[in-house]
């Protein structure tokens, strides 16, 4: 039996691989020099890494878009997070890019989500600017808090108990940048950002029906007419359409007429899903317990565990990175533990 090293690993990408891919052994390299795997590219090496990794685990525990469901088919930030490695794999694979990146970056492109979601995001970006005496109304992109940056603040500095994961700059700019924060440097970090929304429009869809909150009727009849009246036929038009124009334009891309059919349900949900209805209604309490958590831990500096005060950090970054790194259950835990009296007890 014939093993395959590194080396012909590497060989065959330039055989395979279109040459508008990013090849493992032209990796701009790695934040702390490291000696090569003997049977697994760099690339590899890292999805291997966030695969394993404590913050990748925790994202079984998160919300995607609803809070505590009473059901075992909703999604979970994990999941979200394996539909969106699938989709960018089934964009990367027909362009010819590199398959090993593509999935590194979507596996770790949600690692610095804060638990409930979204709410979770806005509550510690709330708190941050209070604290620092900031504006704390301003747009999101001047929002203290942004769970892309704070995904690439985890693998480089916070996992490994403060070490990081020392991945490749490929792979941390694709998570950086996958939110539209800056262009991704990589084709396979911009097949990533859009694999992302298609996932999250159409599967958000997929439950918010599951749920009862909405009828595939209700959705935008034009953009219906564009991408199908499913989440199977929605995916499958999105990820043809950016395969097709990505090939002919050279980037990463789609049709002015997908992409507008797919902002008008990206739109249609945040009127009607994201913002408000009863997917919502426990929102207010989990934005409140967060910010009282942050509040606590930086008044408490020393009750943050000590894997986050290994670096200088200032206290209120310290507390960020604890709170934003809990599961849902955890956090409403660890509040009651702080915050509601406990039954006594006597001898």
């Amino acid at each position: 039996m014939r093993v395959s090293t590194r080396q012909d690993l590497e060989r065959a990408e330039h055989e395979r691989l279109s040459p508008d891919a990013t090849f493992a052994d032209g990796s701009v390299g790695r934040l702390r020099p490291e000696a090569e795997d003997a049977l697994r590219t760099c690339f590899q090496c890292d999805r291997d890494r966030i695969l394993h990794s404590k913050s990748f685990r925790r994202l079984a525990h998160k919300t995607q878009v609803f809070l505590a469901p009473e059901g075992d088919h909703y999604r979970t930030r994990l999941i979200h997070t394996l539909e969106v490695a699938q989709v960018a794999r089934s964009i990367a694979r027909p362009l010819g890019l590199n398959e090993d990146l593509t999935e590194a970056v979507a596996l770790g492109h949600d690692l610095g989500h804060t638990p409930f979601g979204h709410v979770g995001e806005r509550a510690l970006s709330y708190a941050i600017a209070r604290h620092r005496g900031l504006p704390s109304d301003g747009p999101d992109s001047r929002r203290p808090f942004s769970h892309s940056e704070q995904g690439a603040r985890i693998v480089e500095l916070l996992e490994r108990d403060g070490t990081g994961l020392n991945l490749t700059r490929e792979v941390v700019d694709g998570i950086r940048s996958h939110t539209g924060n800056g262009r991704a440097l990589t084709p396979e970090g911009r097949v990533v950002a859009l694999a992302d929304r298609i996932a999250y429009v159409c599967h958000d869809i997929d439950d918010a029906k599951r749920a009862g909150l909405l009828e595939e009727a209700d959705l935008p009849f034009g953009a219906r007419e564009v991408l199908g009246g499913s989440s199977s036929e929605r995916i499958e038009t999105m990820v043809r359409d950016v395969v097709a124009v990505s090939a002919r334009s050279g980037d990463v891309a789609m049709s002015p007429e997908v992409r507008e059919a797919m902002l008008s349900m990206r739109g249609f949900l945040f009127e009607n899903l994201y913002s408000v209805g009863d997917a919502k209604w426990e929102e207010p309490k989990a934005y409140a317990m967060l910010v009282e958590l942050f509040d606590h831990f930086v008044a408490h500096p020393d009750e943050i565990p000590g894997e986050y005060r290994l670096h200088d950090d200032p206290v209120d970054v310290q507390a960020a990175d604890f709170v934003s790194g809990m599961t849902d259950r955890y956090a409403v835990r660890l509040y009651e533990d702080l915050k509601v009296p406990k039954s006594w007890r006597g001898r």
